[in-house]
C-alpha cells in the first residue's frame, strides 16, 4: 500500500506540481539541515500556496523553517507586496533557508528569525506585530499547544492556522500514548475543539511522506 502511495504521489506531483530549479534546489538542500526529511512534500507546498492565495494572505507567519522549502512556496504565494516571517531554532538551518530564498528572488519578502519559536513569537506579540493572515505551524510537536495560543495572539478574525503532522501515522487516536509528539498533537486538537473562536477540521494525508495529516483552522472571532 505504501508503494502505491508513493507512486500516486509521484504521478500527481509530476502532473500538477512541477518544480522549477529554485524549488528543487531548496528541497534537495534539506540534507544540510538538522532534519533532512521533515519538509513538506511538493504537493503539500502547492496546497499551502493555494490556500494562502485563496485567502488573499499578505502576511504569513511560519513556525519551523529548516531549508525554507515551504517558506519559498508561501513567499511566492503572498506576492511582491506580501511578507513572510519564519521562525527557526537553528542558525545553520536558517543560513540554508536564506540561501534558497535569495536564489529564488524572494529574500526581500521573508524575515528568518532565529531562536526558540515560542520566545520569538512572544516577542512578536510584545512588539505589537500586525496580525497575520495565515499561520503555518510545522515545528516541534510537543509545543503545538503553545504555538496555537501564540497564533491566536497574532491573528484576527478570518485568519487561517494550519498545524502540520497531527495524525502521526494514526497514533493521534491513541489516548494512552506517552509519545510527547502525540501528546502535543492531541492537546492542540483538544484546545482547538474547545475554543469557540475557532472552526476546524483535520485532513489525513498519505503519500511520499507516509500517513499523517494536518489541522486547518479558521478564526471566526
Amino acid at each position: 500500500m505504501e508503494r502505491s502511495w508513493d507512486d500516486v504521489d509521484a504521478y500527481l506531483v509530476d502532473l500538477l506540481v512541477p518544480e522549477d530549479d529554485a524549488l528543487e534546489a531548496a528541497r534537495e538542500s534539506a540534507h544540510r539541515t538538522t532534519m533532512p526529511h521533515a519538509a513538506v512534500s511538493p504537493a503539500q507546498g502547492r496546497f499551502l500556496a493555494l490556500l494562502a492565495q485563496a485567502a488573499g494572505a499578505r502576511r504569513v507567519l511560519e513556525v519551523g523553517t529548516l531549508a525554507g522549502y515551504s517558506t519559498l512556496w508561501l513567499a511566492r504565494a503572498v506576492g511582491p507586496g506580501g511578507h513572510v516571517t519564519t521562525l527557526e531554532l537553528e542558525e545553520c538551518n536558517a543560513a540554508v533557508a536564506r540561501e534558497n530564498l535569495e536564489r529564488a528572488g524572494v529574500g526581500d519578502r521573508v524575515d528568518v528569525v532565529v531562536g526558540p519559536a515560542v520566545a520569538s513569537a512572544r516577542r512578536l506579540v510584545e512588539d505589537g506585530a500586525e496580525p497575520f493572515d495565515l499561520v503555518f505551524v510545522d515545528a516541534d510537536k510537543p509545543s503545538n499547544p503553545q504555538y496555537l495560543r501564540l497564533a491566536l495572539a497574532l491573528t484576527r478574525p478570518g485568519s487561517l492556522i494550519v498545524v502540520d503532522n497531527v495524525v502521526r501515522a494514526g497514533a493521534v487516536a491513541d489516548a494512552a500514548s506517552d509519545d510527547p509528539r502525540v501528546v502535543g498533537s492531541r492537546q492542540v486538537l483538544a484546545d482547538i475543539a474547545t475554543d469557540d473562536r475557532l472552526e476546524a477540521t483535520v485532513l489525513q494525508t498519505v503519500g511520499g511522506k507516509g500517513w499523517d495529516g494536518f489541522a486547518l483552522v479558521r478564526r471566526v472571532r
